[in-house]
């Protein structure tokens, strides 16, 4: 018997015998209040409620672990897979088979009692389904699963696991929802009903009338944003890299800027800048004679929010791609007599269609899982996602009917990756070879260098304009009405007094700030850890069933931010698995939507490291798991700040998602700066924007000095080699 195999199966006893099996109230195991209720219905462990509660059901998922002694005592590990699965399995079927109000299924309320009643799993439930799991994997690593390697099978068990359980299972819990009604029962045709309603589909009109229905206004928005972010992000990208344009470095420090700022905010400073009291809007007014109107309100406002928004990213998208074309092909095509301007159309544009597609993808998407911007600009104009968000907390609260607006979400969302893939079909775009390629790239045409010229300077005026705003407004008691200095908007909601205890906290936003700083700092190393070892698994072994294991992984990237709130809803806020109100359901939220990103850097970096490193550790007698730690690890530091970077800036800026899931105890920055606006209290929304971007701004550069670089142990050249090779 291994010592790992002793510990899981110590753990598994500990589960069963001591921890808590239902969950705790308020702060669980941190807070010291439920050790004085302990032993009691609401805090004992399975063996006390199976004894002493009167919970006899318990023992179902319990006595697998007695078998699971005797193969231990008999030094047989390989049977521990059928036992430990055996007590997975019935682990599930006690906790989904009894609920709050009972028995769940009519043949479990024939073999109980009539008050059998449960909460959801705890530390001892969750514990003792890991002890099994592990357990299991061991099982078949004594099998030879995966060459008999114990850490490969524990990890691959553990993710796909974790993948299940918070990525398909609300999902498919979501989806079951949608055909139930109120009550829960079996209601086919009322989602139809529902599916087919002209709330939805309306009379076929896009043009931004209150008739449309919801799901035209949606794609149609959607549409205008990818087309839209895309020739943005295609012409910075252009201009950055083909022409000799003289403000570059400012060009992309402003597409950086919208990254690191909360969604709605552009959406607020929009709103500052050219609403009905807008700075904007008084002075065409007080100059011009201009009437103030509304017209930012509606399709005008959300499209323009979005665009300043999602351009960026098509950008970031884009420029890699157009410097990754040939110049040989371009001087070939001009050799053989194509003007300039064929040749741009005949031979670049053909090579940078992929990251054509993958711009319009990612703007279609990220239009269509926006909640912020319609919420705060859409006034008439219903979008899917609005329209989930007042399905759950409006008055009518019908979940059946979110559940069924954010299934056409969905299927909007997977169909645009479908028609995406269709259309680049299975066409090669290869233009970076082994062979050198030192052609210079052919001038723009006169006509695309102009346009995309012009497009840059009225974006940088504009952003330039959104981020004065953003940094004036939380400084000004009114934007548009009175510029009058004020540190109000701060003093509200940072303000801060010396006490007879100390300092004290008193501004409004400190709560949501403390909890949005500290769900961030959870979740980003759990992000980056299970992205990286995910990577990992995927690029340096081979097991069944590896594709539909990537394809779950990059399931959470398509799910649209509202449906992903909806399902966790739905999902988590029943037994077995009760996590709603809670901060770790704000953690684990942002792990699983943020993962693929670590996942497809940690795999990017990993293709360049030479397999041989990992074999030679392995030939010396380093376990897989001392490989990962000592050898590659040290590697994938870039890929390590781009996963860190990321999910704590995306969890510091996410809304779709998180306003769903946000309570009065555990509120999030973006949840209290939506409501802030829905207030009109926009400088204090503005105002502590600008501290979250500065937050975020001091905590990359803290990330970047944490990590550190990557050192490889390449010797710099000599000075004066560094001349030779920059003259040359």
């Amino acid at each position: 018997m291994t010592r790992a195999s002793v510990f899981w199966l110590g753990l598994g006893g500990i589960a069963i015998a001591f921890l808590p099996w239902y969950g705790l109230e308020g702060d669980g195991l941190l807070s010291a209040d439920w050790l004085s209720a302990y032993p009691s219905a609401a805090t004992g462990p399975a063996l006390y409620q199976i004894l002493t509660v009167g919970r006899p059901w318990l023992l179902l998922p319990a006595l697998p672990w007695l078998g699971l002694i005797g193969c231990a005592l008999a030094r047989d590990e390989r049977s521990f897979a059928p036992w430990a699965g055996l007590g997975l399995a019935l682990l599930m079927l006690e906790g989904f088979a009894i609920i709050h109000s009972g028995p769940a299924w009519g043949w479990v309320a024939a073999l109980l009692p009539a008050d059998a009643k449960q909460p959801g799993l705890g530390y001892g439930g969750a514990a003792l389904g890991l002890a099994y799991l592990m357990l299991a994997a061991r099982g078949l690593a004594a099998r030879s699963y995966c060459r008999g390697d114990t850490f490969t099978v524990g990890a691959i068990a553990l993710v796909v696991s974790l993948i299940a359980l918070f990525v398909f299972f609300p999902i498919l819990t979501m989806l079951a929802s949608a055909v139930e009604d109120n009550a829960g029962s079996w209601a086919p045709g009322l989602f139809v009903d529902k599916l087919l309603s002209s709330s939805i589909w309306g009379a076929g009109c896009i043009t931004g009338g209150v008739s449309c229905g919801v799901a035209w206004n949606t794609i149609f928005l959607a549409i205008l944003v990818g087309v839209g972010a895309t020739a943005l992000g295609l012409a910075f990208a252009l201009l950055t890299v083909r022409t000799g344009f003289r403000h570059k470095r400012l060009l992309r420090v402003l597409t950086i800027l919208p990254i690191i700022t909360p969604p709605f905010v552009i959406g607020l400073a929009i709103i500052l800048l050219f609403g009905r009291a807008g700075a904007v809007t008084a002075l065409l007014s007080d100059v011009f004679d201009i009437p103030r109107s509304r017209w930012i309100y509606g399709l005008p406002g959300v499209l323009l929010a979005q665009l300043l928004a999602f351009s960026p990213i098509a950008f970031m998208v884009l420029i890699g791609v157009v410097q990754g074309v040939a110049p040989s092909l371009e001087e070939a095509s001009e050799t053989l007599g194509a003007s300039r301007w064929t040749s741009f159309r005949r031979v670049t544009w053909p090579l940078i269609r992929p990251g054509v597609a993958n711009a319009f993808l990612l703007g279609f998407v990220e239009s269509m899982a926006d909640f912020g911007n319609p919420l705060v600009l859409g006034g008439n104009y219903e979008v899917l996602s609005t329209k989930v968000f007042f399905a759950v907390v409006g008055a009518s609260h019908d979940p059946g009917q979110a559940a069924v607006l954010a299934i056409v979400l969905l299927a909007f969302t997977l169909g645009a990756f479908y028609a995406q893939h269709r259309w680049l079909g299975r066409r090669v775009y290869t233009t970076v070879t082994g062979k050198g390629d030192s052609g210079i790239p052919i001038p723009l045409p006169a006509g695309v260098r102009g346009t995309c010229r012009a497009i840059a300077m009225l974006w940088t005026a504009l952003t330039l304009a959104i981020y004065a705003t953003i940094l004036l407004g939380g400084f000004v008691r009114a934007l548009g009405r009175d510029y009058t200095f004020t540190l109000e908007h701060y003093r509200t909601g940072f303000s801060a007094e010396w006490g007879s205890h100390g300092l004290l906290l008193t501004g409004s936003a400190w709560d949501s700030l403390w909890t949005t700083l500290g769900v961030s700092a959870v979740s980003a190393p759990l992000t980056a850890a299970i992205g990286l070892v995910t990577a990992y698994l995927l690029t340096r072994q081979r097991f069944a069933g590896r594709r539909l294991f990537e394809f779950g992984t990059m399931l959470s990237f398509a799910i649209p931010g509202t449906v992903v709130g909806v399902s966790y809803i739905l999902a988590f806020n029943v037994p077995p698995v009760e996590l709603t109100g809670t901060a770790l359901i704000l953690v684990i939220c942002f792990v699983f939507r943020n993962m693929p990103v670590g996942v497809r850097a940690g795999m990017a970096t990993l293709a360049q490291i030479d397999r041989s490193l990992d074999e030679a550790s392995l030939i010396m007698g380093a376990r897989t798991g001392t490989t990962l730690r000592r050898v590659v690890l040290p590697l994938l530091k870039p890929a390590m700040v781009t996963a860190l970077v990321y999910s704590f800036v995306r969890a510091m800026t996410a809304v779709s998602a998180v306003i769903f899931l946000v309570s009065a105890q555990h509120n999030m920055a973006t949840a209290y700066i939506v409501g802030r606006a829905e207030a009109g209290e926009f400088g204090l929304a503005i105002a502590y924007s600008s501290a979250l971007i500065a937050i975020m701004l001091a905590a990359i550069a803290l990330i970047q000095l944490a990590v550190g670089e990557r050192r490889l142990g390449r010797r710099a050249l000599p000075s004066g080699e560094l001349a030779i090779e920059g003259a040359g």
